[in-house]
This record gives C-alpha cells, sequence and structure tokens, in this order.
C-alpha cells in the first residue's frame, strides 16, 4: 500500500443533496485514505436542508458543506483529483471541464431525493444515503493500489451499476 491519499470529486447538476451526502460519507469512512469534494455543473447555492438534517443526526461533520460550482475544481490552483464520480445523470452526461491530471471517472446515478415533497423526502434522503455509503464501502474494499487505470474504471463502473448495493442497510 502506497499511503497515499486519493482525492474525489462528488458530481451532480446541483450539488444539494447526493453529491453532498458522497462528500460527507466518503471523508468519515475514508479518512486518512481518502479525501471527497462535491460540486455541480449549477450549484443550487445552498445544501438541501433536509441533507444536513440527516447527516447532523447521523453525527457527520457538516459545518464545511457547501453548494459550489465545478469550475472550482478545474482551476490550475485545485486539488488534483484522482476519481470523479457522477451521482446523477443529468451531470453524466454534460461535458465536464478537463480535469488536471486525466482522474478515473464513473457513474454511479442514485435518485434525487430533493425531488420528492412532502411526507416521503425523508425516506427518499435516508434511501440515497444508503445507496451511496454502500457504494462507498465497495470503494474502500478495491485494491486501488493494485490495480491499473482500465481496471480501475471498470471496478468503480461496477459499483455504480451494482444493484445490490441498494439493498443493504445503513
Amino acid at each position: 500500500m502506497t499511503g497515499k491519499t486519493y482525492n474525489v470529486l462528488f458530481l451532480c447538476t446541483g450539488n444539494s443533496a447526493r453529491s453532498i451526502l458522497g462528500e460527507a460519507l466518503l471523508n468519515r469512512d475514508g479518512a486518512g485514505r481518502f479525501h471527497a469534494y462535491s460540486a455541480g455543473s449549477f450549484p443550487k447555492g445552498e445544501v438541501h436542508p433536509m441533507a444536513l438534517e440527516i447527516l447532523d443526526h447521523l453525527d457527520f461533520e457538516t459545518s464545511g458543506l457547501r453548494s459550489k460550482s465545478w469550475e472550482e475544481f478545474s482551476a490550475p490552483d485545485a486539488p488534483r483529483m484522482d476519481f470523479i464520480i457522477t451521482v446523477c445523470d443529468n451531470a453524466a452526461g454534460e461535458a465536464c471541464p478537463i480535469w488536471p491530471g486525466h482522474p478515473v471517472t464513473a457513474h454511479w446515478g442514485i435518485e434525487d431525493p430533493a425531488a420528492v415533497e412532502g411526507d416521503g423526502q425523508r425516506e427518499a434522503f435516508l434511501t440515497a444515503l444508503r445507496y451511496m455509503r454502500n457504494r462507498i464501502s465497495l470503494l474502500l474494499n478495491l485494491p486501488i493500489d493494485a490495480l491499473d487505470e482500465l481496471s480501475l474504471k471498470t471496478r468503480l463502473a461496477a459499483i455504480g451499476a451494482d444493484e445490490t448495493a441498494r439493498e443493504r442497510k445503513i
């Protein structure tokens, strides 16, 4: 093992829910091995209140979470990303900036919990968090240092397509 800390950028269109959940989860569960960030192509400008409520309730650190543009991470002085993971179908289909260092990319589509209004919203956020946690758990168990770039890309794509990631509980 190299002892390297891997930078991961979770991308979504609004950067208010799913990508924020990914950032919080990976920063806690992958502490020391991963540093996660999140951004959006058209950021909403604020984190969805239900995302913050759920994360606070589960004792996640939320003080640094904010909705931000992906342009922040394509600037010359931005942290160099090792992985870019899109979590919404809109962001996956958009023309992304050219990322310095050519990070490994993958798509882990998760339904937008912010699109659910009313009584079902909290459950939608918990479901999105569960999907994200299960996928991050699979990422944390990858032998990253032992995989070549093509194998790593294939494994990350498989994580996004893995339906069993939807069935495990938090």
